[in-house]
């Protein structure tokens, strides 16, 4: 089989060829087909390995010769097939570590609140027992709840945290793609993206008008993503980078950001 793999790749590019199907995205599809029957067989990092991914570049390359200048998608193409062939079984592993990941991240999620609304109880019944202290007492009682109730430090953590966990689901959805990942799985990352970026938005958002627009566009390219990966469009690649480089972007809001930090060196 490895030494038939280009025989198999030219093969079924010219099938694809005579059924009017080759697309790019049909070529990346035999080229990761015909790498991963044979990868399996040889050790990752292996000198076989590499000569096999050359291979099949090279088999797609042959193919497309005549194209001379104009062969950069195909090469593209059958490079990523090459990819996601060869590390299919480490994006499987990948899958199933995100998957505990998240299912830590809840129970993280669910035993901080748990602390938090404990807290709250305590705050509460603090405050319940200075109504009987003299009116000074209960001022500088109720002063110093409401301090810890709306700390600002602890707002701001919370926000860069959502900000950052927003950022790192896009970065997945385009590392999923890029490499293998089914449409379900892009998805799952890009509503992760979404949870993450609207607790990240502030609850009473007094923003520039620049910021705003930014923040439009972001929430329109999510959804931009999302259609386009629905539509199974090669074009999703594009959306999800332009959508990585938004959130990067808007993240970078100056002004809030400048704000916030004059709060809490007040």
């Amino acid at each position: 089989m490895p030494n038939n793999i280009k025989q198999q790749i030219q093969a079924d590019l010219q099938q694809a060829k005579e059924t009017g199907q080759l697309r790019t995205e049909r070529i990346r599809e035999i080229v990761k087909s015909a790498v991963s029957q044979v990868a399996s067989e040889f050790k990752q990092g292996s000198s076989e390995i590499r000569t096999l991914v050359k291979d099949a570049v090279s088999a797609v390359i042959d193919n497309f010769q005549e194209k001379g200048s104009e062969l950069k998608d195909e090469v593209t193409a059958s490079i990523e097939g090459a990819l996601e062939g060869i590390n299919s079984q480490r994006h499987e592993n990948i899958v199933k570590t995100q998957a505990d990941i998240k299912r830590l991240q809840a129970q993280l999620d669910g035993e901080e609140e748990q602390l938090q609304q404990e807290v709250d109880v305590i705050l509460a019944e603090i405050e319940e027992t200075s109504k009987e202290k003299p009116a000074s007492t209960k001022t500088a009682i109720d002063s110093a709840i409401n301090a810890i109730k709306d700390s600002d430090e602890m707002a701001l953590l919370k926000k860069r945290y959502a900000q950052l966990q927003a950022q790192l689901a896009i970065v997945r959805a385009n590392m999923a793609a890029r490499y293998g990942g089914r449409s379900m799985e892009v998805q799952d990352y890009l509503n992760e993206a979404k949870h993450w970026y609207n607790q990240a938005r502030p609850q009473a958002e007094t923003l520039a008008t620049q910021v705003e627009q930014k923040r439009s566009q972001l929430e329109d390219k999510l959804g931009e993503a999302g259609t386009s990966l629905a539509r199974k469009e090669y074009q999703i690649k594009q959306t999800l980078r332009e959508l990585l480089l938004s959130a990067a972007d808007l993240f970078k809001d100056k002004e809030p950001a400048d704000k916030e930090r004059e709060t809490i060196h007040k």
